[in-house]
């Protein structure tokens, strides 16, 4: 499994959000220019996080992007399904049910199953605070 440039920039923008919580909302052009990230690559990572109720948006002068939660409750896990769509390692694990035709006969399906677990369950684990302090504490 290998995260998408979409999905790595989707977690730089949702720290950098993080760092800014206390300020409200955060303009576009400020965020583009803090992560050196185009503004219009940024477009098209905000409106998935937004559907998935990670992120408020609000128009006008003062308009801008905030998080909808604290960044203790916003999970690293939340963030790449959202960029991402999912994390499973293979294409037959997306349907719920698994609607392969070898399900019943596949040898490997129980290895994807495993793997999907522990990494879905490891970035569950880690919110955006757990990397704020892990920043903080580094520095």
């Amino acid at each position: 499994m290998k995260i998408s440039t979409r999905g790595r920039y989707a977690l730089r923008l949702m720290i950098d959000l993080a760092e800014q919580y206390e300020k409200g909302y955060i303009t576009l052009n400020d965020i583009s220019l803090r992560l050196n990230i185009s503004k219009k690559y940024l477009e098209q990572i905000i409106p998935p996080l937004t559907r998935k109720g990670l992120l408020l948006t609000t128009r006008g002068a003062l308009g801008g992007y905030q998080l909808s939660r604290t960044p203790a409750e916003i999970t690293v896990e939340e963030i790449l399904v959202s960029a991402e769509g999912n994390l499973f390692p293979v294409n037959c694990m997306k349907d719920n049910p698994n609607l392969c035709e070898f399900m019943s006969d596949c040898e490997t399906l129980p290895i994807w199953e495993g793997l999907y677990n522990v990494i879905s369950n490891y970035l569950k684990g880690i919110t955006l605070q757990d990397i704020l302090n892990q920043t903080t504490s580094s520095n």
